[in-house]
């Protein structure tokens, strides 16, 4: 019981981390709005919001109710890389700053952004997510949420990138 209790520990404060990441996509967005924002892809988003939500109580229903075992020498390696995933995430918001979002929401005339993460991958957030993702459940064996999630999430994800892409202007 008691690993249980500290995985649900675990999955309420990612979800406090998310709640704090809609309070600053919140005002990114009103600052860029204010420069002349455009939004691209906003029927997605709700899919987007529900499967992330569905992440964090998928993960606690399994582990509640199927009453998997944690692992230890699985438990260890996930919680590294979902804890690196946050971290990855922050490092986006902090190199993006005010034009981080969870929706896609463009400045005009703004060069794309070419430091920090953004030097070695397109879209590192989206790594940290994939991460997050599958590492997230594993902590305690949860493999039918982190496999579910990852299937629906690749499929969401190949609208989103297409979608960012184009916005950006940098679709091939």
């Amino acid at each position: 019981m008691t690993s249980e209790i500290l995985f649900t520990v675990l999955v309420l404060a990612v979800g406090c981390e998310r709640l704090a990441e809609l309070r600053v996509a919140r005002r990114n967005a009103a600052w860029s709005f204010a420069r002349g924002g455009v939004e691209s892809g906003s029927g997605h988003y709700p899919v987007m919001v529900v499967l992330h939500t569905g992440l964090l109580l998928g993960a606690l229903a399994e582990v509640w109710l199927r009453r998997p075992d944690a692992v230890p020498a699985l438990a260890w390696p996930m919680l590294v890389l979902a804890v690196g995933a946050q971290a990855l995430r922050w490092w986006c918001i902090a190199t993006l700053g005010p034009r981080w979002n969870t929706r896609v929401i463009v400045v005009p005339d703004l060069p794309l952004v070419d430091g920090g993460p953004y030097r070695w991958f397109r879209h590192p957030n989206y790594v940290a997510v994939v991460i997050e993702g599958f590492a997230l459940p594993l902590v305690h064996s949860a493999w039918i949420t982190a496999v579910v999630f990852s299937v629906a999430n690749a499929f969401l994800l190949g609208v989103r990138i297409r979608t960012e892409n184009r916005a950006l202007g940098t679709a091939p």
